[in-house]
C-alpha cells in the first residue's frame, strides 16, 4: 500500500501533466514587436527567436534579485536542452553592459537583452501588466505575427526551481538564496588565525 508521501506525489505528477495539457489548448494572443537592447546594439523581440518558432523569454528582475539569480543559476545547468527546443533569452531592466558583467561573475550563457523597464515589461509581465515579476513567457511566431503562448512566475517554492523540492525533502522549510556561500576559514594553512573572519 503506498504512503500518503508516495500518494501525494503521484497526484503532484499527475496534475503537472493535467497543467501542460490545459496550457497546450490556451488561446494565444498577438503582440507588438516590443524594442530591447543588447550588447550589440538595439534589436527586436522577433529578432529574439532567431531561426525558431517558439522563444522562451524568462523574466529576471537584474541583478539585485537573490530569488531571480537563484533560478537563473538553475536554468542556466538546463540551458543546452532548452535550446535544443526552442530559442531562448534572459531580459532584466538592467542596462546590457551590468547585465553581460553580471552574467559572466555567475558564468551563465543566456543570450541576453534588456527592456530597460519600457513597454514590454509593463504590457508582457507575466502577470499581464504587473511589471517587472520574476517568471517566463512563451512566444511563437505564427506567420508574420509574435502570440504570447504561456506564462508563468516564479517563486519560493515553486515548481521551476529545483531546489526547493530538494530543501523539503531534508525537512528544511525556511531558506534565502544569497550571491555567494564562501565562509572566510577561521584558521589559515600558513597555520596563523584569521583576524578578519
Amino acid at each position: 500500500m503506498p504512503s500518503r508521501i508516495e500518494e501525494l506525489e503521484r497526484r503532484i505528477a499527475e496534475a503537472s501533466q493535467e497543467l501542460n495539457e490545459l496550457r497546450k489548448g490556451s488561446v494565444s494572443s498577438a503582440v507588438p514587436n516590443y524594442a530591447f537592447r543588447t550588447e550589440a546594439g538595439e534589436t527586436t523581440l522577433r529578432d529574439l527567436f532567431a531561426d525558431r518558432d517558439k522563444l522562451l523569454v524568462i523574466h529576471n528582475m537584474g541583478q539585485g534579485c537573490r530569488y531571480c539569480t537563484l533560478w537563473a543559476d538553475g536554468f542556466n545547468g538546463l540551458l543546452p536542452h532548452l535550446e535544443a527546443a526552442l530559442s531562448v533569452v534572459l531580459v532584466s531592466k538592467d542596462a546590457p553592459d551590468v547585465q553581460r558583467t553580471f552574467a559572466n561573475s555567475r558564468g551563465w550563457r543566456f543570450r541576453l537583452a534588456s527592456h530597460g523597464g519600457a513597454d514590454y515589461i509593463r504590457e508582457q509581465g507575466v502577470y499581464g501588466e504587473a511589471e517587472n515579476y520574476p517568471g517566463a513567457v512563451v512566444y511563437e511566431l505564427q506567420g508574420d505575427a509574435i502570440h504570447r503562448l504561456n506564462a508563468c512566475s516564479f517563486g519560493p517554492g515553486d515548481i521551476y526551481c529545483a531546489l526547493w523540492g530538494l530543501l523539503g525533502l531534508a525537512g528544511i522549510d525556511e531558506f534565502t538564496p544569497q550571491y555567494t556561500y564562501w565562509q572566510r576559514p577561521r584558521k589559515l594553512d600558513d597555520g596563523g588565525e584569521n583576524l578578519l573572519g
